[in-house]
């Protein structure tokens, strides 16, 4: 007989707005240009999802001078450089931008402080394509980059009382609330965002992992190695108390023999991990243990982004 397990969901979990208008906005190019429509950068950090657009017609390239000037792009959803549009409109590529609306926000708060004479602070990861794309926003050097308080430190304003700063949408709640108290400790003038520049889908699902992990004997949480707000859950779980937290792609990456022992075990799944990964997680519980599934709800989301205009109208 199998072993008794109580499988603990994560509510929200998986899909946010922003992800779900991305994979939807290359759908709906490829419905209205046909194949190829090439997308530069993953659209999402998901490969299930990566690849099942690559099925239907895309085609995914690193740089826009590997796409044709007969073909449309689209921009991932993590927001690219203002050099990247601009090279588009010169070589006159017809392009759909998919970048999250709520990274776009980020985008317009750093052009409106530098307009209005204040260096940037960005507190984010170096190298992932959000940073770049925020960074690119405006000119070089015009952004200076921390991602820990040790940072701090070394940073070098050009006048200490003339700063803001921004995040990326994606980061830990908690580690980035250190980052932005050592930063005030430090630039007690800096000014901030209106509104806090972590996504609620970010915020909404590391609040459900906390809310399970004292639960749990496990967590596991489906997403993808480059998929920073699924990096942070595991991080999150193990602040949280998780002793053992792990990202999974897909079932075929459990470790059972990690989780031997184990009685209850928690599940959450990225911004950009689709419902069906968890499905087949749950399955392969399922099929190992006698399981009984609990709901923890922290939030519910209701928030749909428009797709751009020129999509809106399908040709038939």
């Amino acid at each position: 007989m199998a072993e008794p397990l109580t499988l603990y969901l994560a509510a929200p979990r998986g899909f946010c707005a922003g992800v779900d208008r991305a994979i939807k906005i290359v759908e709906m190019a490829l419905e209205k240009w046909g194949a190829p429509v090439y997308v530069r950068h993953e659209i999402v950090h998901n490969r299930y999802v990566v690849d099942g657009l690559k099925a239907k017609g895309a085609v995914f390239v690193e740089e826009l001078s590997d796409c044709p000037p007969d073909r449309p792009v689209v921009f991932s959803a993590h927001g690219v450089p203002k050099s990247v549009p601009a090279e588009a409109e010169d070589r006159n590529i017809l392009y759909v931008d998919a970048t999250c609306p709520l990274v776009s926000k980020v985008h317009r708060e750093a052009e409106r402080h530098f307009r209005n004479g204040l260096q940037m602070v960005m507190i984010g990861h170096a190298g992932h394509p959000e940073v770049i794309g925020t960074m690119g926003q405006l000119p070089p050097g015009a952004v200076l980059l921390v991602e820990t308080p040790a940072d701090i430190a070394t940073l070098a304003p050009a006048d200490p009382g003339r700063l803001a700063y921004i995040t990326q949408t994606t980061l830990s709640v908690d580690d980035t609330a250190e980052v932005v108290a050592a930063l005030r400790a430090c630039f007690p003038a800096i000014v901030g965002p209106h509104k806090e520049d972590i996504c609620y889908a970010t915020t909404n699902r590391q609040e459900a992992v906390k809310a399970m992990a004292s639960k749990v004997d496990a967590l596991l949480v489906i997403g993808a190695p480059n998929s920073s707000n699924s990096q942070r859950l595991v991080e999150v779980g193990h602040r949280a108390g998780c002793a053992y937290a792990q990202l999974v792609q897909r079932a075929a990456e459990i470790d059972w023999r990690a989780l031997e022992g184990a009685r209850a075990v928690g599940i959450t799944a990225g911004a950009s991990a689709p419902e069906v990964l968890v499905e087949e997680v749950v399955a392969a519980f399922r099929a190992r243990y006698e399981v009984t599934e609990k709901l923890v709800e922290t939030a519910q989301e209701n928030i749909e982004f428009k797709v751009p205009r020129i999509l809106r109208t399908l040709v038939a």
